[in-house]
Order: C-alpha cells, then structure tokens, then sequence
C-alpha cells in the first residue's frame, strides 16, 4: 500500500513563517527534559517531606515519565537538539526511552499513519469500546496489570516454559542486560538513599507511578490522538487529532505540548515547542477548521466509549 499522503508546508506557511516553526533551538529541548527531571526532583522531595501527598506525586511523577518519552519522541524526529550526536545521545540516555529501537518503529507510524501498515494502527482500531470495557482498561493499568503484561509476563513465561535442565541464569542474564536502564536506575538511586532511611523513594515514587500512572496516561493519550480516526484516510489533516488541553490536563495527562497531534503528523519535524505557534498559524488562516480536533478530553473519551453495552440476553 502507499504511504500516507504528507503535506507541503509551502501550502500552509509563508518562507518567513516556517523558517522559526522547523528551526531547532541548541538549548530549548535540552531545557524541557531538565525541567521534566526537576519536577520528578520536586515531587519526590514533596512526598518525603509530607507523606500524605505521595498519591499526588505519584501522578506527577508519572506524567513526567510521560513527558520524559514525549521527548525521546522529539528526538527520534531529530528535533530535539539541531546536533544530531547531541539530540541522539539525550534521547538516548536522559530520558526513559531506547531511541535506536523507537525511531525506525515510529517513522513507520508516520509513514503510514492509519493505513494497513501503521504499526500502532492496533491501539486505535478497536474503538469505539463501551463504557464498561474503557473502565476495565484504565483499572488494568492503575493496578499495574498493563505495566505487568507489557514488561515483565514474556519474562516470566521464558522462565517458566523452559525445557527441563535448561539453566536459569542465562535467561536472567539477558533479561538484565535488555533492562540495564530499570536495573541501574534501581540499583543507584536505592545505593543513595538507602542510608539515610529513604531506601522506599525508588518503588514508591518512580517505580509506582511508571507501573500505574503512566500506563494509564499513555492509554489515554493514544485515545485521544487516533482512536475513532478513519482506517485509510486519504486527508493528511485528518491523521491524528488535537485535544484542547487545560492546565490540569497539561500537568497530568498532556506534558509538552502532545495534545497538539494532528499538527505533529502534519509536520513531524516541527519540535514540540513550537507545536502551540502552528496551531496558532493554522487557526488564523482558517485551517483548522479543516483539520480533526476535540474540544477536550472528557469528550474524546466519551466518543471513544460510545458503544453501546451489550445487553444480557
């Protein structure tokens, strides 16, 4: 099949319009990933301080992690830093990512967004769903059976279906490897706060909200961003859709401009930061009118789960 039809930012922009809208800034990317790690900093200094806020920082800390892949997804574009090494090696190695793996996947999604062979075309095919399913899945993910399945159940199956004297320490000792990133965060940040009493910070407020959190904010991000899109839609505007964001949903479910999605399949190379000024642009020339758009989530979500529930004969 054919690639998803692009457009033509000459279409859209004037030269002088564009040329700041695709331009790449040396500090502004590296600036978004320290401020994503100060606010994890920030809300793990919040929960230790005063307890009783820790189901808060989990939240936040699990949006962060979100905001934290948001950005290795900027530099699988190339549009995190303008030095490709540079915007290679933070994707790499200061967010929560595997970059090399991402990017020839996720250029695949663009290349063929909801035809055939869009690789994710699987997350937004079945819906719409009931209400009731949609329910089941967010408890999925709150209660960290999402985060289980997807991690760790191919794992456990490997050790459990092995044939009898197969020895278990090779399939440990790739596992460890596969996952060095979980395994050194792990093993460092309880090296450091272990002696002072805080030995609980890294299971409770990194390993909790990337277990319950952020499984739950990925679930509903890809809601909104392609489900109930037509399968082999022809119009480029109408690929992906942008949600209207407010604050709380920007802090807890929407970090770093990704509500603005169908400008992001639109011009993919376009940096995060710069996402708002598109949307902007193209409101103003009348555009967006043109383009598939929601006024929030909780409507995005109610049209997703707007099957009707099936009744018991």
């Amino acid at each position: 099949m054919p690639a998803a039809a692009r457009v033509d930012p000459k279409t859209f922009f004037t030269p002088e319009e564009w040329a700041p809208l695709a331009r790449r800034s040396s500090w502004k990317g590296l600036a978004l990933v320290a401020h994503a790690w100060t606010v994890i900093g920030l809300a793990m200094g919040m929960a230790v301080a005063w307890p009783l806020t820790i189901p808060l920082a989990v939240a936040i800390i699990g949006a962060r992690q979100l905001g934290l892949a948001i950005l290795m997804h900027d530099a699988a574009h190339a549009a995190l830093h303008p030095d490709l090494k540079v915007n290679d090696w933070v994707g790499d190695h200061l967010t929560t990512g595997d970059l090399r793996p991402y990017r020839p996947y996720h250029l695949g999604h663009h290349k063929f967004a909801q035809q055939a062979e869009d690789p994710d075309l699987v997350l937004s095919a079945p819906f719409p769903i009931t209400r009731t399913s949609l329910r089941r899945k967010i408890l999925r993910d709150l209660t960290g059976q999402t985060y289980y399945k997807q991690k760790w159940a191919g794992l456990v199956a490997q050790i459990r279906d092995r044939k009898p004297g197969e020895p278990l320490w090779p399939i440990l000792k790739e596992a460890v490897v596969r996952r060095r990133r979980f395994f050194t965060g792990m093993v460092v940040t309880i090296a450091v706060t272990a002696p002072v009493g805080l030995w609980w910070v890294w299971p409770v407020l990194w390993l909790l909200p990337q277990a319950t959190w952020l499984p739950m904010v990925t679930r509903l991000r890809n809601i909104a961003e392609h489900a109930c899109v037509a399968k082999d839609e022809p119009d480029p505007l109408r690929h992906a859709r942008t949600t209207r964001a407010n604050l709380i949903e920007r802090a807890f479910l929407a970090p770093y401009w990704v509500n603005y999605h169908c400008e992001h399949h639109m011009f993919m190379h376009v940096p995060c930061y710069n996402l708002p000024k598109v949307h902007r642009l193209l409101r103003r020339s009348g555009t967006l009118d043109r383009m598939l758009t929601a006024p929030g989530y909780a409507a995005v979500l109610a049209m997703a789960a707007s099957r009707p529930e099936r009744r018991a004969a």
